[in-house]
């Protein structure tokens, strides 16, 4: 019997040691891991500084912004003193403050005080449940376990992060932004008393409703800090005169389309997003863009967009994706900078650098001007106009769309797409033979925020270098074709002749900066481009309606072009490209007249800096060796023993044709006739269309009979008179401008011209 009241007494402390054990367990993980689990929060996105540039209500339909680490000391005072005095002292808990709370309530009969702390109502407002006495006991507990884990830096700003300000306000930074239009770190000490007392009964009591008693509880509480010592008796009356906010104020929304774009849509998080976006270049940049969208508004064009990039660091400073996000225009929301556009000429820099880089142009190699019919594809250049010969470095100032269509067919196009995508362009997503020549003219699209990447990248391999690993990830350049850095200097010089929409110019004035700039206009006058580049910074514009609608006179020059350099004037003073004299490159002489290699009847020539596989370029084609009579005339016979030798220009007859229209001072060959000697192996005469060796279709009229072919002949003699046949069958002749309809049916046929001197030029066709 003496061991049984010794075994219950085992059993005993056995039970309450388990009973405490579980207590303790149950105590230690009575406290969620995430206090607010499953909160919807704002998105909301800062700039590189960590300013406000938009927001997102959150999923709930509540201003609530994601929490953040710190809460402004004034606001930390405010609220401690009117809600919890001690909160630095006690653990969660503050007995004194719930037995006041308790005598008070029964003495009024209802409640009219909680004793809650901010640790309890940080607990209280995770939980979001019916306040009972039962529920004040768990707040309590949790509480104590919250101050265990937890600082009271940390408590204060979850608190602040989560309390409720009134109407569908919650959160200190949130409520300082709708309240008062700035950040809570900003706030006087007016403005954050003024939140202080909001949470305490933020339905009865807000900027919008009671706002007497709202004023009395703000200023008693204001004297309270002053009678402490916490303020200054000048600071409490200046606080105390500060009126009360109005009605919440609307949010910032600089670059709307950029949050769009990045905001996670399908988390109901929020998330608090920070860009390199510069807030004063970005307001700046989305004023001088409405402006001129009220302007171009009167022309029917009723979208803009722009981007700057730092081209030094690739970094986006300023991001305007559409103008008037929130003015209901149709097409408003459309972010027009990640939009695949057509692209108009604004492509044509790459392919000159491209066949630079190549070795397949030089920097003024003469490229053809004329009319030109490839399988169908007759492309113009804008002014319709031809100009027989053109430098391809002023072809590209000029944007002429003929001699780039050669150059593209002499590069390729599957190599120029290759080389595009490398690039960065990722909108091709057809098959290189799909886009054919027209690639370079408009025929495919792309967005105005990769291509002007593209641009910067390129005006940064220049300037310095190809880009180096540091650490920080992978430079915006990594991996760019464009890698010899003399071909781009080349590039840069030709596109600073771009001739600017105020017809300044540039060189007259030194104080004008120098802007490496193209534009390009996509057919139908439907999208207008303009984008420029410096050492320090890249600018695109695009102009044109969101739905694709087209505008006549909508150009690049006159539309995007004015709005780009007036972004540019915005932004600091730039500089100009280093000289090409670095890296690799070869020094050549160039032909002055035809920009090829010299070759060896070339008299005026220049020595160039080049890109190192410019000596794979052909020499000079144009210069050639001419026998004189001692009278000046040429030869016709070989009996004449003064007779002397000459290098002359000469262009293919086509070329010439259209050349010498706009260079009076060209000198041509006199007419020839067969068994003259005074140039070996000159043809005068060069059809334009068709090419020997081309498949062509004979188009149809409406009443199904054949429109015919109509053929295209140049001569170097304008009174010639030429004489054609198709094969064996004569056509007629023609003089002046020698254009002859043929109708042949299908297969093989020869085309052959006879001029009146005898000589003969034929070509090959197949018709289907």
């Amino acid at each position: 019997m003496r061991g049984k009241p010794r075994n219950i007494r085992k059993v005993t402390i056995s039970c309450v040691c388990t009973a405490a054990a579980g207590l303790f367990l149950a105590y230690l993980f009575c406290l969620p891991a995430d206090l607010f689990k499953g909160t919807c929060y704002s998105a909301i996105m800062l700039d590189r500084n960590g300013e406000l540039l938009g927001a997102r209500i959150a999923d709930d339909g509540q201003w609530r912004f994601p929490p953040g680490d710190s809460v402004p000391e004034k606001f930390v005072i405010a609220i401690t003193e009117f809600e919890d005095r001690w909160f630095r002292q006690h653990p969660g808990v503050n007995p004194v403050s719930l037995v006041k709370a308790a005598y008070r309530n029964v003495k009024a009969g209802h409640i009219v005080s909680g004793g809650s702390t901010i640790t309890m109502q940080v607990i209280r407002l995770s939980r979001q449940k019916e306040r009972t006495v039962w529920q004040k006991l768990i707040e309590c507990i949790l509480a104590t376990r919250l101050e265990l884990r937890c600082s009271k830096d940390e408590i204060m700003a979850m608190y602040a992060a989560h309390a409720p300000f009134g109407g569908n306000v919650v959160g200190l930074e949130a409520a300082a932004w709708r309240y008062f239009g700035r950040p809570a770190a900003e706030l006087s000490w007016g403005e954050c008393a003024t939140l202080a007392v909001l949470p305490n009964a933020p339905s009865m009591i807000h900027p919008g409703k009671n706002r007497q008693m709202l004023r009395q509880k703000r200023d008693r509480l204001l004297k309270r800090l002053a009678e402490k010592g916490k303020i200054d008796s000048t600071a409490c009356l200046m606080a105390c005169s500060e009126p009360l906010p109005d009605e919440p104020v609307p949010l910032p929304q600089y670059a709307p389309h950029l949050l769009d774009r990045l905001e996670d849509r399908k988390s109901r998080s929020g998330r608090s997003i920070s860009v390199t976006v510069d807030i004063g270049l970005q307001k700046r940049a989305e004023a001088i863009l409405e402006r001129w969208q009220a302007e171009f508004s009167r022309k029917n064009i009723g979208s803009m967009a722009a981007v700057i990039i730092d081209t030094r660091t690739g970094e986006v400073l300023a991001y305007c994706g559409n103008t008037g996000y929130g003015s209901g225009r149709e097409g408003c929301q459309v972010d027009i900078l990640q939009s695949p556009r057509s692209t108009g000429s604004i492509l044509k820099p790459f392919l000159y650098c491209a066949a630079l880089q190549d070795g397949t142009i030089l920097p003024g190699t003469m490229l053809p001007d004329v009319p030109v019919n490839i399988n169908g594809f007759s492309p113009q250049n804008f002014d319709l106009q031809f100009y027989g010969a053109v430098p391809a470095s002023e072809a590209l100032a000029r944007s002429l769309n003929v001699p780039a269509v050669h150059m593209l067919r002499h590069y390729g196009v599957p190599k120029f797409k290759e080389i595009l995508e490398e690039a960065g362009m990722s909108t091709l997503t057809r098959l290189a033979d799909d886009y054919g020549l027209s690639l370079i003219l408009g025929g495919a699209e792309g967005s105005l925020f990769e291509i002007t990447s593209m641009y910067a990248k390129m005006a940064h391999v220049l300037q310095y270098g190809e880009p180096e690993h540091d650490g920080t990830g992978r430079h915006p350049g990594h991996g760019f074709p464009y890698t010899d850095r003399t071909s781009i200097w080349w590039t840069m010089e030709a596109l600073k002749e771009v001739s600017r929409p105020d017809e300044m110019d540039w060189r007259m004035i030194a104080s004008v900066r120098k802007i490496a700039w193209k534009t390009g206009t996509s057919y139908g006058f439907r999208d207008a481009w303009a984008i420029g580049t410096t050492p320090e910074y890249t600018v695109g514009v695009w102009a044109g309606n969101a739905g694709g609608e087209g505008v006549p006179g909508l150009t690049g020059a006159m539309t995007a072009g004015p709005v780009m350099f007036d972004l540019f004037n915005m932004l600091p003073a730039t500089t100009w490209f280093r000289s090409p004299v670095y890296g690799e490159y070869v020094q050549a002489e160039v032909c002055r007249l035809s920009g090829h290699l010299k070759g060896p009847y070339c008299d005026a020539c220049d020595t160039l800096f080049l890109p190192p596989n410019a000596l794979r370029s052909a020499s000079c084609p144009y210069h050639r060796a001419v026998t004189l009579t001692s009278d000046g005339k040429f030869r016709t016979s070989a009996a004449d023993p003064d007779a002397t030798i000459v290098n002359m220009f000469l262009l293919p007859p086509a070329m010439e044709w259209y050349y010498r229209q706009h260079h009076p001072e060209y000198r041509s060959l006199p007419p020839r006739k067969r068994g003259t000697d005074f140039m070996d192996n000159f043809v005068p005469m060069e059809f334009i269309y068709p090419e020997s060796g081309s498949t062509v279709t004979i188009p149809r009229q409406l009443d199904g009979s054949k429109k015919g072919m109509v053929c295209n002949l140049a001569h170097s003699s304008p009174s010639a008179t030429v004489y054609w046949h198709l094969d064996n069958r004569y056509l007629g002749s023609t003089q002046f401008i020698h254009q002859m309809t043929v109708n042949p049916e299908r297969g093989e046929h020869v085309i052959t011209a006879v001029d009146s001197d005898g000589n003969t030029l034929s070509v090959r066709v197949t018709v289907i």
